[in-house]
């Protein structure tokens, strides 16, 4: 009975940290609609501000600016070139000193110079030649959200778990506690990043990102379900341990998506936060066990040592049938010593 009663007050402080936090969400964005806080490039809240010089704009995050400007180094919104960035300038510290980044500019060849050095290496051929090392150095290419969304639906349909990774100083891999998730705000950030996309695999909470102001009656409830939903497992982080032993986690969330898919939800969400790397990253480097191996009965195995070692045909113990295909290492020996192995069967004294 205490153990029933200990639940139903983790979960009404669950509920009651939820709502709130959602009503304060609301009502942030309601006073925050006049400002952009969304930065251009990858469409998310701005965590580093920073400025394009000389045109003045602070619509993009510093990282996402220098990774626009390693392709050109015009400004994503009027287009002009820009030569330098700022950053740090706001931050509340009285030593702080603000950065500037200072944009290389490719000094263009004259039209002479380009005729001269056209005539200097002259090619050989004019058959274009691959360059391989470019190809294999290129950066990869960004995936979609759409094909993100895919990639996630197949991991739930056939039930896939990440592999686990430990924690330590060479991984950068760290344990998740709530005292830890609760006292880390960019951890917390990094969670509804991961949220907000992972639910989107369910039909039910998929919306467009203009959902909450369309005139769909029903697609303005399922973005009001996504976004509670999303508070509700943050608020749930913040209390109880993601997958403690009691599992107090997966019973206050089992009723919205179901035990399979909260238990696979709250593993993939652990193992992301555990991680140092961001959204991006944790797509092209989260690791997933092979298929299932096909179980070989004893004919098979019989089968296939005779066409390796045909000398060993009768040999064996009798369990071989629990044996599974592709677990066995088979080591090469040289002709030399396979000689060897024949004649002390032929000849054991």
């Amino acid at each position: 009975m205490d153990a029933d009663t200990d639940v139903d007050e983790i979960r009404s402080k669950v509920l009651q940290n939820t709502l709130v936090e959602v009503a304060s969400s609301r009502n942030q964005t309601e006073t925050d609609s006049s400002k952009e806080t969304c930065c251009v490039i990858c469409l998310d809240n701005i965590t580093e501000v920073c400025e394009a010089r000389p045109c003045s704009h602070r619509n993009f995050d510093y990282l996402c600016l220098l990774s626009w400007l390693e392709q050109q180094t015009k400004c994503p919104l009027c287009k002009s070139n820009i030569d330098e960035v700022l950053c740090d300038f706001e931050s509340d510290k009285p030593d702080a000193k603000s950065r500037v980044y200072l944009v290389p500019h490719q000094k263009e060849p004259s039209q002479q110079e380009a005729q001269s050095r056209a005539q200097l290496y002259r090619p050989r051929d004019t058959i274009p030649r691959p360059n391989h090392r470019r190809a294999e150095n290129a950066p990869p290419r960004r995936v979609t959200v759409d094909e993100a969304i895919v990639r996630r639906q197949h991991v739930y349909r056939n039930q896939l778990y990440s592999l686990h990774v430990g924690s330590s100083q060479r991984s950068g891999f760290r344990d998740l506690t709530p005292q830890l998730f609760e006292s880390d705000p960019e951890m917390v950030s990094r969670a509804r990043t991961w949220l907000r996309r992972e639910l989107q695999v369910f039909e039910f909470l998929r919306t467009p990102p203009t959902a909450q102001s369309s005139d769909n009656a029903m697609t303005r409830r399922r973005a009001n379900n996504a976004e509670f939903l999303l508070e509700y497992i943050v608020a749930i982080l913040k209390t109880v341990d993601i997958q403690g032993s009691q599992g107090q986690a997966e019973e206050m969330l089992k009723d919205f998506l179901g035990r399979d898919n909260t238990k696979l939800l709250l593993h993939e969400l652990k193992n992301f936060l555990r991680s140092p790397w961001s959204l991006e990253a944790w797509d092209r480097k989260v690791q997933y066990p092979t298929t299932k191996k096909r179980p070989i009965n004893e004919e098979e195995e019989v089968e296939q040592e005779s066409s390796t070692h045909p000398r060993r045909v009768g040999s064996g113990s009798s369990d071989r049938s629990k044996r599974w295909a592709g677990d066995s290492y088979r080591p090469t020996y040289s002709n030399r010593h396979r000689k060897r192995i024949e004649a002390r069967q032929y000849n054991p004294d």
